[in-house]
């Protein structure tokens, strides 16, 4: 008997009208994936301003993604939470 193999990028390739993970099937370590990816986005948008406006930002978000996934690497469930929550608010 063969089992399929939870993917924890699963929800990236399923369409889904909000964008992000959503459900009993969501887990910690898929919301945080979904918001560092989203983040990096942002990041993209920071850097894309002129004259260096958006550099401090950019930096600042960096840090943070960096962090995010260094819990992420450790599996540090409360850092996990922390930088998920932290990320959340990331605008």
């Amino acid at each position: 008997m063969t089992s399929k193999p939870d993917d924890p990028l699963d929800f990236l390739n399923n369409s889904n009208t909000s964008g992000s993970p959503s459900g009993p099937e969501a887990d910690l370590v898929q919301l945080l994936l979904y918001e560092i990816i989203r983040v990096k986005d942002l990041i993209t948008y920071y850097e894309s301003i002129p004259n260096g406006g958006g550099q401090l930002g950019a930096s600042i978000l960096n840090e943070l993604v960096a962090e995010a996934y260094n819990s992420l690497i450790n599996y540090d469930v409360i850092l996990m939470k922390k930088y998920y929550d932290l990320l959340l608010n990331c605008d």
